[in-house]
């Protein structure tokens, strides 16, 4: 490993010793760019390490706002302004307890490379707050909303920095955002993406995390010689990339057996029934015990019954798996698991799911790994495509989205694979990814100059 990585490293433990997080993702990316350290000197020279692993701007802002018994409640806001060598800011706006600075920091600089890989115009960034939306009125989510962008309006605008949703942050947020945004500034732009469709949102932009996920899955699979047709797939998590995957998992032939959420996980012998999973947790909001109850082929396994130290999900037999819940929820002997039991490919729909000790794991054993600043890119693609309908004051067909989805799906593997062959390691897509996305911000960042 370069000598450069290993002190860049030590300064980040030594300066963010608690953000064991964020210390987790950016061990993960710079040791994977040692390769390219080694053969190219300009970016030692010009210390891209130190620059690009510091936030440009972190906000840290109160969000006050009553409940509905007339109460004062006081939350954290944050916004993480990452890196803008290449576009305007772009990423996520996270409501959950868990949200700290840590994650949002792990977040950020995962973003920067994210949406680098995808070709579009668009730097790294992160946001949100440890508000939870879980138990709230609607009329209480207003308030917050309107309250946490009374601070942020102040940071974003469509040329600037353009947040999207992100976990607790959906259709509901995102308007009420809007609508404090054009109240706050006089201005109708293209501030926040995941708005509505009748004022400029954007169709296939729900779908685009889980059906990005799959086309890359597409792509490694054919590279290899094979399809998904005909094979099961374990999904993880039952929100929007799960309820996506499963749908896209479909249409190519492929069985989706398994969603999960915090309470357990559903294995289902005959495959997830994707309208009974939409209705129970788009329409009812309810826990997946429920979709075992209705029905009769569908077993719910609590958490509590997890094997110790595992996530249940992982112990059924499958070919493929895509985790697609949260960070951290496939770990060693997870992995270990996968692979004891026959999968051949494991495909990231959530922000990195997998611990560091499983992925060694799972390219030291011949698993198809598609790390997730590559295979789920397709989220925030969709939103940077929303971004140029916004511009240009047009509103594409679902069918022409989801045709520029599936082309930068491809192109990302494509780029990935072919980096890591560059580097003599065909088919590390974690070595092909992180290279291809640094280079090219870290040369924008050279181009730029020292500011």
């Amino acid at each position: 490993m370069s000598a450069y990585v290993n002190s860049v490293l030590e300064n980040i433990k030594a300066q963010n010793g608690a953000n064991s997080v964020f210390l987790q993702a950016a061990t993960e990316i710079l040791h994977s760019l040692s390769p390219l350290l080694d053969k190219e000197s300009k970016y030692q020279k010009h210390r891209i390490l130190e620059q690009i692993v510091i936030p440009e701007r972190t906000y840290a802002f109160r969000v006050t706002y009553t409940n509905d018994k007339g109460e004062a409640c006081v939350n954290n806001g944050y916004r993480i302004e990452f890196n803008s060598a290449i576009g305007p800011y772009k990423g996520g706006l996270r409501l959950h307890p868990s949200v700290n600075l840590d994650i949002l920091k792990f977040l950020g600089f995962e973003q920067i490379f994210k949406n680098s890989l995808t070709g579009l115009a668009m730097g790294g960034a992160k946001g949100g707050s440890d508000f939870d939306p879980k138990g709230k009125s609607d009329a209480e989510i207003m308030r917050f909303c309107q309250a946490f962008m009374l601070e942020l309006h102040k940071f974003i605008g469509d040329v600037k920095d353009v947040p999207a949703g992100d976990i607790g942050t959906g259709g509901r947020e995102i308007g009420y955002m809007f609508g404090a945004y054009k109240k706050l500034t006089q201005r109708f732009d293209g501030c926040l993406t995941g708005k509505g469709l009748n004022w400029g949102g954007s169709l296939a932009r729900t779908e685009a995390t889980g059906y990005g996920s799959v086309y890359f899955a597409n792509e490694m699979l054919k590279k290899a010689g094979n399809s998904l047709e005909g094979k099961k797939a374990a999904v993880s998590g039952s929100g929007n990339v799960a309820i996506y995957t499963c749908e896209k998992l479909y249409a190519f032939g492929a069985k989706p057996v398994t969603v999960s959420d915090s309470s357990g996980f559903v294995y289902d012998s005959e495959g997830i029934d994707v309208a009974l999973l939409k209705e129970i947790k788009e329409v009812r909001r309810e826990r997946l015990s429920a979709y075992a109850s209705a029905r009769p082929s569908a077993k719910f396994t609590p958490v509590s019954d997890y094997p110790a130290g595992q996530n249940g999900v992982w112990s059924v037999p499958v070919e493929l798996a895509f985790p697609s819940a949260t960070q951290n929820e496939l770990n060693l002997a997870d992995a270990q698991t996968l692979h004891k039991n026959g999968c051949l490919l494991v495909c990231e729909g959530a922000n990195m799911p997998s611990t560091l000790e499983a992925i060694d794991f799972m390219l030291a054993n011949g698993v198809l790994f598609g790390p997730a600043k590559a295979a789920n890119a397709g989220g925030v693609a969709t939103s940077g495509l929303e971004m140029a309908q916004n511009a240009s004051m047009t509103a594409w067909s679902f069918e022409e989205v989801d045709a520029k989805l599936h082309n930068i799906m491809i192109n990302i593997f494509n780029n990935a694979y072919e980096t890591s062959v560059e580097f003599g390691k065909a088919g590390n897509l974690v070595l092909g990814a992180n290279i291809a996305g640094f280079r090219k911000v870290a040369n924008a960042m050279i181009d730029q100059g020292y500011i």
